[in-house]
């Protein structure tokens, strides 16, 4: 079925010219074409053709762009979406200036949020987090990261995995599936980290590769979770299995988990709020995705993660949400790319390029989306405006019109 998505008043491509990343200055570069239209075939990107050629084409269906821009289809790399239960009264705490830290070393924060895991049934977790899917997708959203780690042993983090498989079936974006066991140890093993570590090497990790449950392992790399051997010896464990891996490191403290990121070629390094000056150089020649999380900054009043020095060391630079319940409520990716601007210091372009194809490259998704190129996916984002720009510059307001995903119609504001 031949398509095309006509007339649009700008389509911003993030064109990486076959490369499927961009990184440094790069991130400014983001292809934009005024006068032409796209072709989808198959749901593929067929062509990027000039608006006044189209009327020759025999197209199947034509989505009328006119007065829109269109980007890709954002890509949402780091969220924990999954979970039950409210954490505001830690917010009132946070308010008053108790750290997250001591909110959790008195035994709330994401032991917290495990209990109402634990006591929610399947069905329950679906319901909840059905329109918390439904809003990503209405902000121009065709791809979603959901990490478990709320669960925190065996029964219930295959359960939040199993809910993130039903949500991937029951929808056409793509979800993909993060194992995030080694998230915090749960208070039955405050005191004996191994027994833990056993559990996790010895039982989660194998029936999560054997089932095929979660593309990544990932960790939490902090004085108050875990240890460089510790996380090392998951990792070890999650490899031999055949499972990627991605971090969680840095963010109130640099114990070490960037050596750990490069020495096991993890795909994303997250938070970075912390990071050392030594460390953004060696981030900067490699080949993994700096996955930076501003509302948690926001959230929890606590340092921003210094983007443009690593955009500056030539990194590659990708934004999330974060979304979860205890240090980043925020589940709008507009809000993100604002505070990104406004407390970062990156640009419009850079953060356009950092929710697109370097997210899509944080989820190892780069070859099939996160840009407008030909013989990637139609997975596109149609916003309300004739300037970009507006995109970052109305903070908090949703101005995408349309979600297509492979071609098809997925959403369309009211």
């Amino acid at each position: 079925m031949l398509k095309i998505v006509a007339n649009p008043w700008q389509i911003i491509t993030v064109d990486t010219f076959g490369q499927n990343v961009k990184r440094g200055a790069e991130l400014n570069e983001i292809g934009l074409l005024t006068g032409y239209s796209i072709i989808i075939e198959d749901g593929f990107i067929k062509d990027i053709v000039p608006t006044v050629s189209i009327k020759s084409i025999e197209a199947d269906e034509i989505i009328d762009a006119a007065g829109r821009i269109v980007l890709p289809g954002l890509v949402e790399c780091h969220t924990h979406t999954v979970f039950a239960g409210s954490r505001s009264d830690e917010f009132r705490n946070k308010l008053k200036g108790i750290s997250y830290e001591e909110i959790a070393q008195s035994g709330g924060g994401i032991n917290k949020t495990v209990n109402a895991v634990c006591n929610a049934s399947v069905e329950e977790l679906i319901g909840i987090t059905i329109p918390r899917i439904d809003y990503f997708i209405s902000q121009g959203i065709t791809t979603l990261e959901i990490k478990s780690g709320y669960g925190l042993d065996f029964e219930n983090e295959i359960k939040i995995l199993r809910v993130i498989h039903y949500l991937n079936e029951k929808y056409p974006i793509d979800i993909i599936p993060t194992f995030l066991g080694a998230h915090v140890y749960p208070p039955e093993f405050k005191d004996n980290h191994k027994a833990y570590i056993d559990l996790l090497i010895n039982e989660s990790l194998p029936y999560v590769a054997k089932n095929n449950l979660a593309k990544y392992c990932d960790g939490f790399c902090e004085l108050t979770a875990f240890s460089i051997p510790e996380i090392e010896t998951v990792f070890n464990k999650a490899k031999a299995l055949g499972i990627q891996l991605k971090l969680h490191t840095d963010q109130f403290n640099s114990i070490g988990g960037v050596d750990i990121a490069l020495n096991n070629k993890v795909v994303s390094a997250d938070h970075l709020e912390a990071i050392k000056d030594e460390d953004i150089k060696k981030l900067g020649n490699s080949d993994i995705v700096c996955v930076l999380l501003p509302g948690v900054s926001f959230f929890l009043n606590h340092n921003f993660a210094p983007a443009r020095k690593l955009i500056k060391q030539n990194a590659i630079v990708a934004l999330s949400t974060d979304y979860n319940p205890g240090s980043s409520n925020i589940s709008s990716l507009n809000l993100i790319m604002s505070i990104a601007a406004f407390k970062m210091g990156m640009t419009i372009e850079e953060t356009i390029s950092a929710v697109t194809i370097n997210a899509a490259k944080a989820i190892g998704l780069n070859n099939e989306c996160g840009s407008i190129e030909i013989g990637k996916r139609a997975d596109l984002a149609l916003f309300n405006t004739g300037n970009y720009s507006d995109i970052v510059y109305n903070v908090g307001k949703n101005l995408n019109y349309m979600t297509i995903k492979n071609g098809e119609v997925i959403y369309i504001s009211d």
